[in-house]
């Protein structure tokens, strides 16, 4: 059984291949007489949008957004609302090379293994193209959650890491970095990896500011691992931590235990090890995680593989790719995160009233 639906009470399922001629996302349960137009979410969908500099896929594609059900004189109606975004720059010839032999690194031979054929065309539905909806999605999401502020940036490519946090920065740059002396060394070691026909990861930073204390669940409905999941969820990341993560084993219990003390509105923490979340439930602290792209799979240099025969082939990927999958991975980030927060107010609304 496939699965494209994703959310409890904020449900989105998307649909549409790569190469196909749209695709589109039908969000479920956003309560009604919120102000929507595709004005809301058309900017949303502009950071994340290829071929806007070098660093990305030359791929040329509006990415325009229509609503189509669910919303009434510029109101949500609590239906159902329908998102499209037509496709208008494939080029599948360029795949015409790898129809029958497998990308090491991408999902072609797991595809395969499990449906017994696959869209070579840029990977069909499991390209990066899907995210495009979930960004749409992501930007209705917000307006359910305006307490909440949501930001993402890039803070680490190729395994070089920023050094200073500015956030004014962070929309200067076409890395979304938060360090402009990280976002200088970064176009060097970008435009290299390009040139030598390779590809870089990255580390994308989330942090949702404004979250109240008690949203999430003791058990099976975590607020960490919801958010975990949806991060996961996102094509090429490898590895979610929230809070301090791994860096949290080497810590002792008294410098891990963010210790409290009283305020004049809650609890004041001395830290924030825990990313904004104890026991699956928010504290009211800034939630924080960080994800981990892989580099992209697709790439000039060779790379030892095999066809579908089972014989022994080197496959290199021409076509338009991102050399750096996290760069337009980071308003994705943000989006899963609005997503999860919304579905899990909308959780906590409907038991504590």
């Amino acid at each position: 059984m496939s699965w494209n639906t994703f959310g409890r009470v904020l449900r989105l399922t998307t649909w549409g291949e790569s190469h196909g001629p749209a695709i589109g996302g039908v969000l479920d349960g956003c309560p009604p007489g919120i102000a929507l137009s595709e004005a809301d979410i058309q900017p949303f969908l502009d950071a994340r949008r290829p071929g806007q500099n070098r660093y990305t896929t030359q791929r040329q594609e509006a990415d325009a957004v229509r609503i189509l059900s669910g919303v009434f004189e510029g109101r949500t109606t609590g239906t159902p609302i329908s998102l499209l975004i037509e496709n208008t720059d494939q080029r599948s010839k360029d795949y015409g090379e790898i129809a029958d032999t497998y990308r090491p690194g991408h999902a072609d031979y797991a595809y395969d293994a499990k449906y017994g054929f696959r869209d070579y065309r840029g990977g069909g539905r499991s390209s990066a193209r899907e995210t495009a909806m979930r960004v749409a999605a992501g930007a209705i999401a917000r307006l359910i959650i305006p307490e909440v502020r949501v930001q993402a940036f890039v803070s680490a490519i190729g395994g070089d890491a920023a050094q200073t946090f500015d956030a004014d920065e962070i929309a200067r740059n076409p890395f979304w970095s938060a360090d402009a002396a990280a976002a200088v060394r970064w176009a060097e070691r970008l435009d290299r990896a390009r040139k030598e026909g390779s590809s870089l990861g990255a580390v994308v930073e989330c942090h949702a500011h404004g979250v109240p204390a008690g949203w999430g669940a003791p058990l099976y409905a975590k607020l960490d691992a919801d958010l975990a999941g949806a991060m996961m969820g996102i094509n090429a990341v490898k590895g979610v931590e929230i809070g301090a993560g791994f860096g949290a084993a080497a810590l002792s219990g008294e410098d891990n235990a963010d210790a409290m003390s009283p305020g004049g509105q809650g609890p004041e923490f001395a830290s924030n090890h825990a990313g904004g979340i104890a026991g699956g439930i928010s504290t009211g602290q800034p939630i924080t995680c960080r994800v981990a792209f892989k580099p992209t799979s697709s790439i000039l240099t060779p790379v030892a593989s095999i066809t579908r025969t089972g014989e022994a082939a080197a496959v290199s990927t021409r076509g338009r790719h991102d050399p750096c999958v996290g760069i337009r991975g980071t308003p994705v980030v943000e989006a899963m995160m609005a997503l999860v927060l919304v579905d899990h107010k909308l959780l906590h609304r409907a038991q504590c009233g």
